[in-house]
């Protein structure tokens, strides 16, 4: 088999026991690798109506076919499991030489499930797993887990991804590390931690096999050469921070927990005084040639990576006007092993909350209080005092304190939003609105439809539908592959383009129709996990605040969203999708899509 390794692991912690599984051929070309795989494997193997914490909720790492060939921007990894923040799919991507080991470990998927009597780490080399004692790596970073791990084991082409304090104390936005990237959104860690597993370390020597050595080499130095050109240049330069100023300008920049949509102090936060008084230097992922990574130096003279969404959820949603604290904050985030999102986020919640009156004045946490934030963090990671309330999350902390407080906890389906204005852009409204994972930008790229001008953002309408269902198929092709968005525009045909690439790393015949249905497959599998799990209609929304508050500031003063506008705009992606009024999958779908046999 070429680009695959056609086989699984499962190792369960509660027995200690490890088993390799073979991965059908047809089910790796219905779902490729990464998301696609790993959710078809979470539908199999997670019991319905599973507690994320529980031990017999999965959780899966998967590789993917392009991961191990050379082609640029490709050395990632996949975490796929039951979300204990949202009770939904949580589906996260990262990048790093983690992703190289794995699939040089000689397989397409590591599933874990149990729970260890105590805290362990995974060693898998090549055929060899080990489970090892790690209580005295309790409390450590992801960082020096990794670095204790190596010395222990006297191996340092070791690559380990690790769960910090956050992840070891269930914070549910915690996140999994690995080399200082994440993967970071739905509590992937905090399951993790649930496992008694503080980290998985890879070791492997198997090479990736592909079809068409020749042909694969021949794309490859084609995008490299494309991903060192204008199409990239944004990432290159100055890397996603720069989104702060163009979005402050364009009134989109969600400030004071999305009470306004620009930022008074925009400009000391932006990516060019950033570059101009705190760059190190740049960096890049393995086996990337665009290298979009930036590292800034903090205070305490350390180098700390930066990239748009942590900028805006440390620093405008919070009101925090600093570079230095908001380096700070992503230094801790982590340190702790946190999402930075989901904790700027359920912060900005908790310090509105504050100006209205409704925590106890002992927890009060006030916006632009640069202190009281970094001291909250640190609190969230260790579950103290209003960390313990923070660490669950803004939906289920604003259905502790209640009131008025649930309008303005800004969240879908419990995943805190990103920093994306949703009354300015339209179809983003919608695309965080209908999304599996909940309020997520990377799962569905409808912003770029308002931002190309091919749509007024600043309008709702039935049609919106059916450009956020292409937006959701494409991401779900790309992160199945797997493939950087970032490389998405050197493509002049992506679809035809990649299936012809597939074609040369797998040997198969592969169409750019084939190619476009991976994607719906895959998005669909997500839904159909979701509605086993308890979705409801209701789900596919947005917070109150959204639907009953105009824009206050910037160039779209003014301007809002009804419920009326958003509903018709869900009623046109239901169809678009060719789902019933009510979002429900009906059978006829499933045999369009050829739609293989899950078990469970």
């Amino acid at each position: 088999m070429y680009g695959f390794h056609g086989r699984l692991l499962h190792i369960d912690l509660g027995t200690g026991q490890s088993s390799w599984v073979d991965l059908d051929e047809a089910r790796l070309r219905a779902f490729l690798g990464g998301i696609g795989l790993g959710a078809s494997l979470l539908y199999e193997y997670a019991p319905a109506g599973v507690d994320p914490f529980a031990p017999a909720n999965p959780l899966i790492f998967t590789s993917a076919p392009l991961v191990g060939t050379g082609l640029t921007t490709t050395a990632k990894f996949a975490v796929v499991t039951k979300s204990p923040l949202t009770g939904f799919i949580a589906d996260s991507l990262s990048s790093s030489h983690f992703a190289l080991e794995l699939k040089r470990a000689g397989l397409d998927a590591l599933i874990v499930t149990g729970r260890a009597a105590s805290m362990a780490y995974i060693h898998l080399h090549n055929e060899k797993v080990e489970i090892c004692a790690a209580g005295h790596l309790c409390g450590k970073s992801p960082g020096e887990t990794e670095s204790a791990i190596r010395a222990e084991l006297g191996a340092t082409a070791l690559r380990v991804a690790a769960i910090g304090k956050a992840g070891e104390n269930l914070v549910r936005f915690a996140t999994i590390s690995n080399e200082g990237r994440h993967a970071g959104r739905g509590g992937v860690g905090a399951v993790m931690g649930s496992k008694n597993l503080k980290a998985v370390a890879v070791c492997g020597d198997r090479e990736t096999q592909v079809a068409d050595p020749a042909g694969v080499e021949a794309i490859a130095n084609s995008l490299r050469q494309k991903s060192l050109g204008s199409l990239t240049d944004k990432y290159r330069k100055i890397g996603t921070v720069a989104n702060l100023a163009v979005f402050n300008r364009l009134g989109t920049l969600p400030t004071r927990n999305f009470q306004r949509s620009t930022f008074a102090h925009a400009e000391a936060l932006s990516g060019e005084t950033l570059t101009e008084n705190n760059f190190s230097r740049r960096h890049g992922c393995a086996s990337c040639t665009i290298q979009c990574e930036r590292l800034f130096k903090a205070l305490n003279g350390a180098e700390q990576r930066l990239e748009y969404e942590t900028l805006f959820a440390l620093g405008p949603l919070c009101g925090i006007e600093s570079p230095d604290a908001v380096l700070r904050a992503a230094q801790l985030c982590d340190h702790y092993g946190i999402d930075t999102i989901s904790a700027g986020g359920t912060i900005a919640w908790a310090m509105e909350c504050s100006d209205k009156g409704l925590l106890p004045q002992a927890h009060e946490i006030r916006f632009g209080d640069a202190h009281g934030f970094l001291a909250g963090l640190a609190a969230i990671a260790e579950r103290d005092g209003i960390g313990a309330l923070l660490a669950e999350g803004s939906r289920r902390a604003a259905m502790e304190v209640g009131g008025e407080s649930m309008d303005w906890a800004m969240h879908v389906k419990g995943l805190e939003l990103p920093g994306y204005e949703p009354r300015g852009l339209k179809t983003m409204a919608l695309g965080l609105a209908v999304n599996p994972r909940g309020a997520c930008h990377n799962r569905s790229g409808a912003y770029e439809a308002d931002f190309s001008g091919e749509v007024d953002r600043l309008r709702a309408d039935s049609k919106r539908g059916a450009l956020v269902a292409a937006s959701e198929d494409f991401a779900a092709a790309l992160d199945s592959l797997i493939v950087c968005k970032f490389l998405r525009k050197c493509f002049n045909d992506f679809y035809g383009e990649s299936a012809e690439l597939l074609s040369h790393v797998t040997g198969w015949n592969c169409s750019s129709a084939e190619l476009r249905q991976i994607g719906e497959r895959v998005h669909t599998v997500k839904k159909l996990f979701n509605i086993r799990e308890g979705w409801q209609p209701k789900d596919d929304w947005l917070p109150e605040r959204l639907l009953s508050e105009m824009l206050p500031t910037g160039v779209a003063q003014g301007i809002g969203l009804s419920a009326e506008e958003l509903r018709e705009m869900i009623q046109g992606y239901y169809k678009a999708r060719g789902w019933d009024e009510n979002g429900s999958v009906p059978q006829n779908k499933l045999v369009e899509l050829c739609f293989p046999t899950i078990s469970g």
